[in-house]
């Protein structure tokens, strides 16, 4: 979970910065993401707003953590991976974890648990054989000084 925390530290989203770490059965890292632009469209240009017009919004362009994990990898498969993720994945990256076989998602945040993307989210999971659970802290710190 410190790798997708510190993966978080990357996105330019003044709200809600995300990150994933997607590894192996071994605990190998396999892929990492962050909530952002797509390659080719700048942070600078393409807007963060929350509310307004949807093309005015941040959320007709943005690509979530997981979704990003996900396509940065260039590996053979994910079948049977698991995905650290700082915020429970929406309903559009659970089906992208889905179909790359992500067997176990362990989130640190369930802030929209109330949401219906959520909600389907967890229907998905379950119906899938995806197991889920909420990272508790242990207490210990991570401190980078550069």
């Amino acid at each position: 979970m410190g790798i997708a925390i510190l993966s978080s530290k990357r996105s330019k989203d003044p709200n809600t910065c995300v990150g994933a770490c997607i590894v192996d059965e071994n605990n190998k890292v396999l892929s990492l993401g962050y909530n952002g632009m797509p390659i080719g469209c700048s942070d600078d240009i393409f807007p963060w707003e929350r509310k307004g017009q949807t093309l005015e919004t941040k959320y007709p362009y943005v690509c979530h953590a997981e979704l990003n994990a996900i396509l940065n990898y260039d590996g053979y498969g994910l079948k049977g991976s698991t995905l650290y993720v700082t915020l429970f994945p929406c309903n559009e990256c659970s089906k992208a974890v889905i179909q790359k076989g992500i067997k176990k998602v362990i989130y640190l945040e369930d802030k929209y648990s109330d949401l219906d993307t959520t909600k389907a989210s967890k229907l998905m999971f379950d119906a899938a054989g995806v197991e889920y659970v909420q990272y508790i802290p242990r207490g210990k710190d991570i401190t980078i000084n550069l």
